[in-house]
């Protein structure tokens, strides 16, 4: 296997320089930056969208909503109709049933209203 040249002479004057002093809590300082960036990374994170996260999350306030709705609509409806029996009920009260002779004429009356059909025998034999 071929060194390469450059490399070899690297080595040799990387091995020419002298040692340098070292502060004394250099690998403490070394490990406290690494937790740092770790640290910010995991922050950077937590931020990003993490889709398998909030799926669930949506789907939970969305079928919240949908029942918060849908009671909604029962509550309004029921008191419409609440309402509604209570207007017939105060009607009901103001105004007394009919009697019993308006009633006697109510089947002419009701054939009166309806729409009159022309008799096809009774038209052929006055023409």
């Amino acid at each position: 296997m071929k060194k390469d040249p450059i490399q070899n002479e690297l080595r040799e004057l990387l091995s020419r320089l002298p040692d340098t002093p070292v502060a004394s809590n250099f690998t403490a300082r070394v490990l406290a930056a690494i937790d740092h960036e770790e640290a910010q990374a995991a922050q950077l994170r937590s931020w990003t969208l993490n889709w398998r996260r909030l799926w669930p999350r949506v789907a939970m306030v969305a079928a919240i909503l949908i029942v918060a709705a849908v009671g909604l609509q029962r509550y309004e409806t029921d008191s419409q109709r609440i309402a509604l029996a209570k207007n017939v009920a105060l009607l009901a009260a103001a105004q007394p049933p009919p009697s019993v002779d308006v009633l006697v004429n109510l089947d002419t009356i009701q054939r009166m209203s309806r729409p009159a059909h022309a008799d096809g025998e009774l038209l052929a034999v006055l023409q």
